[in-house]
């Protein structure tokens, strides 16, 4: 969940190993908003990261992130893991 100089932006990434991410979700304004509240409803981690959410959100649904992304959006997988295995 991010603001980014305007309405919110949020991506959702989905992970299937041994593939890359892909963009499953991705909105500004409402529909952003939107998307944060089905991960919460969801008991999905959050994690804000401006700069990461305005390049997420330019690859069209269901692509692959490009490997550019990839040392960044392994931080936020850590993250994701790390959070998992305290609950």
């Amino acid at each position: 969940m991010t603001r980014v100089s305007g309405p919110r932006i949020a991506v959702a990434l989905r992970y299937d190993a041994p593939d890359a991410p892909r963009v499953v979700a991705s909105g500004r304004g409402w529909v952003g908003d939107k998307i944060v509240e089905t991960a919460r409803e969801h008991g999905v981690p959050l994690e804000e990261n401006p700069a990461l959410a305005q390049a997420l959100s330019t690859i069209p649904m269901e692509e692959e992130i490009p490997e550019a992304l990839y040392v960044a959006v392994a931080e936020i997988l850590g993250f994701i893991l790390r959070t998992a295995a305290k609950s």
